[in-house]
This record gives structure tokens, C-alpha cells and sequence, in this order.
């Protein structure tokens, strides 16, 4: 804080003088010790300061701001620091319920940890923390953290599936992307509650603007009657992808009460994904597996997600054999990783039914 400035000096009433009868104000002040007039003196100079100035952030590094007016002088920091040599990143978002010891977000590093070549690939990735807990988690555990908070909106708590807390977070995950593209960022998004086994960047078509995951694969990339997971996408920026995350973000207001993943399976078939020219493509299950439809070839695997499966302990669960699993296929001599092929042993907690 700013010391108060020089020439202040606090004046004191002469009853005996005065042409006009004292206020009770000024008696209690002639009553108090100059040190504490002096204090009271500058907690106005102070307050002054501070509504010329503005509300001072909480937190440091916190950004309060809605979507109009968010922090780009740092997210642009946060982006070039942790940025590949092609500018791309990799974003995760994650809330106080998956931030806490023992849950969802340190599976998903360990998962870094003991991949196959994922290690590395921490240095590029950036938690896109929603509230003040999963941000301080953040910073406790990770090197590139950005704080992203709502104006108005608890994005703290649980938010179980299609809740109206749930729909809110996941379409201010869609407007964050844009503003990433905007700044000329390409990105790959995972969920957190995906595991990386292997380093994804070699599956990728090189000539796709927008690459998404599936719940279940054709096994054609380029038909769109997959079903993707927004889950997991590779995206670069362009004007194309910029434009098509607009389209999607403008599209909750024709279907309000669907998720992100929902339009846009209603979207990709829209005749401006043609308009804009929009390569689309659809990753396949075999390397980048979930639940819904497991990667059965441990050797080529690079991500599974606990898709298809609704509640925290049920996806801690079978994301934590998902880990055993991986590490018991590591351990295995190399001739041995082909011959004896493992299989997976979830879903166990997790469940198809309740979506069905």
C-alpha cells in the first residue's frame, strides 16, 4: 500500500473560538490521540484510492472477469510459457470436486507420470482452474495454472450431469477455447478424468482443423455419424475454427437445455461446417479409448477416458484400475507385451446403464 501523501495534517477545534457550535464529530475527534487521527486519516486517503482505482482482486493472479473483459495479458503468459515449438498447448479444466487429495486431477497426472513418453508433456499443459480452491490446488501441484472464474456462478461444488450448474460450466469451457484460437493458439483439450498412456501428437491427421474423440467409432474419421466426446479434441487455429466455435458457443441458445456434446452433434451436419470449410475428423477408439468403447491394443493405446460412467467415486474407482492396469502392462518384458496381450478390467464401479 501507498503511504499517505506528504502535507497531511489534521487540525484540531478551539471550542473556545468557534463561531458555530461543535458537532459531536468533532469532539470525538479532538478526544482521540493524534497516532489514531493520523491511522483514520489515511484509511480515507486509502479508500479514495481505492474506488478511483477499482475493486482489488482476492487473490493474486485471480481473474473475477466474465467472458467480456477476461485477463488475455495473462493467459497470454501463462499460454506462451507453456506453449509447444507450434503453439500448441494442453488444456485441462478442473473445479474444487475433482481438485481435492486422492481424486480425479492426481490420477490424471500420475498418468503423465508413468506413460509412455507423457512425461514431457506436463511442461505443456495448463489447468484451467473455475474456482479458488481447485486454483490454490493448482498451484500447489502444477507449474501452469490460469484462474477462471464466473461472475455470479459457484463452480465449486459437485455439479452432477445435465444439472444447470453442470450445462453453465461446460459451455464456459467452449467459450474459453474460442478466445485461445483467437489468440492464435492450437490446443489439445482433455478432460480430466482421462488417462494418458501414451503421447497422442503421431495420431493426429495432419491435415484436420477440428479432431475429436468418440464414445463409439465407425471406423471412418471422416463420417460424421460418429459419435464424438468433447472430451478429448485436437483443434487448430484458424479462421475456420474460429468461426465453428462461435457457431457452436451461438447454438446453446436454439437448444438450452442440451450440453455442449449434444449440439454439437446436432451442429456437425449443419451446411455451415461446409460454408466455412471446416475439416472435421474423428479420432478412432483403438487409440483413443474410453469406457463406452475400450482400446483393446495396449501397444497403441494413447488415452482412455472414464466416459460413460456418472458419479465421482464410481470414476475414481475405475481410473485407479485403469492405472493398475497400465502399470502392470509396463511391467511386463517386451516380448511379452505383444504375446500376452492384457485386457482391460473396467468397467467395474462404472456403469452403461444409467444412460441407457
Amino acid at each position: 500500500m501507498q503511504p499517505a501523501p506528504n502535507g497531511v495534517t489534521v487540525h484540531s477545534v478551539d471550542v473556545s473560538q468557534a463561531a458555530t457550535p461543535v458537532r459531536p464529530e468533532s469532539t470525538i475527534l479532538r478526544r482521540l490521540p493524534v497516532p489514531l487521527i493520523f491511522l483514520i486519516a489515511f484509511g480515507l486517503s486509502f479508500t479514495l484510492i481505492y474506488r478511483a482505482a477499482g475493486p482489488i482482486p482476492l487473490l493474486t493472479q485471480w481473474s473475477r472477469a466474465d467472458s467480456f473483459d477476461l485477463d488475455k495479458e495473462r493467459l497470454a503468459r501463462v499460454l506462451k510459457a507453456s506453449a509447444m515449438e507450434d503453439n500448441t498447448v494442453i488444456l485441462t479444466t478442473l473445479n474444487a470436486a475433482w481438485a481435492s487429495n486422492g481424486t480425479i486431477i492426481d490420477l490424471f497426472l500420475e498418468s503423465f507420470q508413468i506413460g509412455n513418453d507423457t512425461r514431457s508433456l506436463l511442461d505443456h499443459l495448463v489447468i484451467i482452474a473455475f474456482d479458488k480452491k481447485a486454483y490454490h490446488r493448482c498451484r500447489a501441484i502444477h507449474s501452469h495454472c490460469f484462474a477462471l472464474a464466473t461472475t455470479g456462478v459457484d463452480f465449486s461444488v459437485q455439479e452432477n450431469f445435465m444439472t444447470e450448474g453442470y450445462l453453465k460450466m461446460m459451455w464456459r469451457r467452449i467459450d474459453f477455447l474460442r478466445i485461445v484460437l483467437e489468440m492464435g493458439y492450437n490446443f489439445i483439450f482433455t478432460d480430466a478424468d482421462i488417462m494418458w498412456f501414451r503421447n497422442p501428437l503421431s495420431r493426429f491427421f495432419p491435415d484436420g482443423d477440428f479432431q475429436i474423440a468418440c464414445d463409439q467409432f465407425n471406423g471412418n474419421p471422416y463420417d460424421r455419424n460418429n459419435r464424438p466426446n468433447g472430451g478429448f479434441n485436437y483443434v487448430k487455429s484458424s479462421k475456420r475454427t474460429i468461426k465453428f466455435y462461435k457457431f457452436w458457443y451461438s447454438s446453446r441458445a436454439k437448444h438450452p437445455r442440451l450440453h455442449d456434446q449434444d449440439v454439437l452433434n446436432i451442429i456437425k451436419f449443419d451446411p455451415f461446417i461446409d460454408k466455412i470449410g471446416l475439416k472435421m475428423r474423428f479420432l478412432s477408439t483403438a487409440f483413443f479409448g474410453g469406457i463406452c468403447q475400450p482400446s483393446r491394443d495396449f501397444n497403441v493405446v494413447c488415452t482412455m477416458h472414464a466416459n460413460c460412467c456418472i458419479g465421482l467415486n464410481r470414476k475414481i474407482n475405475d481410473l485407479s484400475v485403469m492405472l493398475e492396469d497400465w502399470r502392470s502392462y509396463m511391467a511386463l518384458p517386451a516380448a511379452l507385451k505383444t504375446s500376452k496381450m492384457p485386457v482391460w478390467r473396467v468397467p467395474q464401479n462404472c456403469s452403461l446403464k444409467p444412460l441407457h
